[in-house]
């Protein structure tokens, strides 16, 4: 997002900014396994997966690196269990917004909204799990595109209704879906916490923006949060 400075990374890609903690590994057990996951979060996300080492991970969580191999066979396992956890919770979000009302409008709102604020508020995990996939095993990037589409779905299935309820002015579902899922999931590259914009902020700020896109009606009711 150029131009975005006082609110952006630094262009390089590392994480930038402290977030909250990120409550998405509290299923994960051990606490070996649970801390090796954050380090890994923490290292793919600022060096990337490629140039992080396995010794990198376990010294990020206090471990040797013979303890990462008692839980996590590869590096690659790793970044599956991120991915897999993140593009899960990504489906959770959209699948709980769109439930959240009866207007496609504010369904739309909803799901923008609660997506972008969830790839501001976990930017650094956000960012490992939605530009490493291409690092995942076969079998395993199969795995996270169906979770891939299955949001992309969630948020087709809101366009058609909204189109069919005389809402939405699209003529390309498809597209539309595609081009709002980018932007929502590009606010994890340039997001930084103590920006201008809190994340609330952004989501609002964004779910606007989409409906302006879709030509919705104003006076819609404002997500609740």
């Amino acid at each position: 997002m150029d131009g975005a400075t006082d609110d952006a990374t630094d262009g390089t890609g590392g994480a930038s900014g402290a977030e909250e903690p990120d409550d998405s590994w509290g299923g994960v057990a051990p606490d070996a396994a649970r801390r090796l996951l954050l380090a890994a979060v923490e290292a793919f996300a600022e060096r990337g997966f490629h140039a992080t080492t396995t010794r990198d991970i376990a010294g990020r969580a206090g471990m040797s690196p013979a303890a990462l191999y008692i839980h996590y066979r590869t590096k690659e396992e790793l970044l599956y269990q991120i991915s897999r956890v993140g593009h899960e919770r990504s489906v959770r979000i959209l699948t709980e917004a769109d439930n959240s009302a009866i207007r496609p409008a504010d369904r739309l709102a909803a799901a923008v909204d609660a997506f972008v604020r969830w790839h501001a508020e976990r930017h650094t995990t956000a960012r490992v799990v939605q530009y490493e996939l291409n690092a995942l095993a076969e079998e395993h990037y199969a795995e996270i595109v169906a979770l891939r589409r299955r949001s992309e779905e969630i948020l087709r299935g809101i366009l058609r209704d909204g189109v069919a309820a005389g809402e939405f002015t699209v003529t390309d579902i498809r597209g539309t879906a595609l081009a709002v899922l980018s932007l929502c999931i590009d606010v994890a590259r340039w997001f930084r916490a103590g920006g201008s914009r809190t994340p609330e902020e952004i989501g609002a700020l964004y779910a606007d923006l989409v409906l302006r896109m879709v030509g919705a009606p104003a006076g819609r009711d404002r997500p609740e949060r």
